[in-house]
């Protein structure tokens, strides 16, 4: 009857496995990433549209290595308006060369 203790272990465990998780993301809607190396530990922080902006580290506040997000999606091009064209005209019946 061993059944406590093993539950114990393995949700402490799973509390300590989930909790850096989110520091380690990768935003894939901003190209440019920095790593951080702080007090609180190693993290990733990817809010920068820029190299220089995160070299500045103008939204970090924190130095660290700026690098290139690689899992960065850029957006879809956004589709040209089509054309506004004039309908062509509509073909006119052949007459006949009846009398």
């Amino acid at each position: 009857m061993m059944h406590g203790p093993a539950w114990l272990v393995l949700g402490i465990a799973m509390i300590f496995a989930a909790s850096p998780a989110w520091a380690q993301r990768y935003d894939p809607k901003y190209p440019v990433c920095k790593e951080v190396n702080d007090g609180q530990g190693s993290r990733i922080e990817c809010f920068f549209t820029t190299m220089a902006q995160c070299k500045e580290g103008t939204l970090g506040g924190a130095a660290g290595l700026c690098i290139n997000n690689p899992y960065y999606v850029a957006p879809a091009p956004e589709a040209a308006p089509a054309a506004q064209t004039t309908p062509a005209p509509s073909p006119t019946p052949a007459r006949s060369s009846r009398h």
